[in-house]
C-alpha cells in the first residue's frame, strides 16, 4: 500500500488524533444538538486534517500554503466551537483546556509549516 506525503505529516497526524478525540467528545452532546454544535464542531475538525491532505497534492508552493491557510482556518473555527460547547456546558473547563491545546499546538503546527514551504521554494 502506497503512503501519501500528506501521511508522514506530523501535523496531519495530530490533526488526525484530534479528529477523532472530537468525535469521541461530542458523543456526550445532548441528542437534540446532532444537526447543530454536534455537526459543525465535527465537520469544523475534520477539515483540518482534509485540507491538509488536498493541499498536499498541489503542485506549486503557493497553492499548498493556501489550503494550509484553510486548515488553519477550520482550526480557528473549531477553537470557536470549543468555546461555545464551554458555555452551553457540553463539556467541563478540564476537556475545554484540554481541547484549546490541542488546538494551539496543531494551530503552530500548520504556522511553522505553512512558512516552511513558502521559504524554502
Amino acid at each position: 500500500m502506497h503512503t501519501y506525503s500528506f501521511e508522514k505529516l506530523e501535523t496531519w497526524q495530530k490533526a488526525r488524533s484530534f479528529r477523532k478525540e472530537i468525535y469521541i467528545l461530542t458523543k456526550k452532546f445532548p441528542n437534540e444538538e446532532i444537526f447543530g454544535l454536534t455537526s459543525q464542531i465535527k465537520r469544523s475538525a475534520s477539515s483540518i486534517a482534509d485540507c491538509l491532505a488536498e493541499g498536499s497534492a498541489r503542485v506549486t508552493p503557493k497553492d499548498k500554503a493556501h489550503f494550509i491557510t484553510m486548515s488553519y482556518s477550520s482550526a480557528i473555527e473549531t477553537v470557536n466551537h470549543i468555546i461555545g460547547a464551554f458555555d452551553l456546558e457540553f463539556i467541563t473547563a478540564e476537556e475545554y483546556e484540554y481541547f484549546r491545546l490541542k488546538l494551539d499546538e496543531i494551530a503552530n503546527k500548520l504556522n511553522a509549516l505553512k512558512n516552511s514551504i513558502l521559504k524554502n521554494n
